[in-house]
């Protein structure tokens, strides 16, 4: 019985004008800020809720209480959403 023949599939090539201007914004750097503002705001975070539980409550803002709290973990958040951004 005879071999069947192999077809050979064309390889993908994507069209090269249908987002030009995404592909050219996707190859620009990120600013020179935003690493290092994202990881000032990791350390003020992670300085702000270590100096709130070493003083037992009573600084950075004692009449905060309990939002001294989202105050450190809310600049971390900050820092993360900066850094999705970061090519």
């Amino acid at each position: 019985m005879p071999k069947s023949q192999v077809r050979k599939k064309k390889v993908y090539t994507p069209p090269t004008d249908v987002r030009p201007s995404a592909a050219q914004a996707a190859k620009k750097p990120s600013p020179i800020w935003l690493p290092i503002t994202a990881v000032g705001l990791i350390f003020a975070g992670i300085g702000w809720l270590v100096v709130y539980y070493l003083s037992e409550t009573a600084y950075p803002v004692e009449s905060w209480g309990y939002w001294n709290l989202a105050v450190g973990f809310g600049s971390m958040v900050a820092s993360l959403i900066l850094l999705s951004r970061w090519r």
